[in-house]
């Protein structure tokens, strides 16, 4: 970092993230996809749900789904995570997701536009 207006872009960069995590609010017409991929996820599966839905989105020419790696939310016990963010909509938060339910959330919840309730989680607790 070598300057003031760097300093500010980085900022301007991680409050958008934050934004995104909290409302789903995002300067993007994308659906995204963050997949919990700390150690605590990594264990719990996290590689092989986040390679299920890489591969669902492919196999369905999802151009405009995007799935991103992210770190720990503080919900270690509900690993795998994976939080579900649609153009203006709240963002879905889903816990315990293997491959095949990962799989299941394109096809019902990205295709179709039908949340899988049975798997969504309530991350509201997490925050202060």
């Amino acid at each position: 970092m070598k300057s003031l207006d760097e300093l500010k872009k980085i900022r301007e960069n991680s409050l958008k993230k934050v934004n995104l995590r909290q409302t789903g609010e995002s300067d993007s017409p994308h659906t995204e996809i963050l997949v919990g991929m700390s150690t605590c996820g990594i264990a719990s599966g996290a590689r092989e749900t986040l390679n299920a839905l890489v591969e669902e989105v492919n196999n369905n020419n999802l151009m405009d789904v995007k799935v991103i790696q992210v770190g720990c939310i503080g919900l270690c016990h509900s690993e795998p995570i994976v939080q579900v963010n649609r153009p203006n909509e709240k963002p879905v938060v889903y816990g315990k997701i293997d491959a095949q339910t990962g799989r299941e959330i394109i096809k019902e919840h990205i295709i179709n536009g039908k949340v899988l309730d049975q798997y969504v989680i309530d991350a509201d607790f997490a925050r202060p």
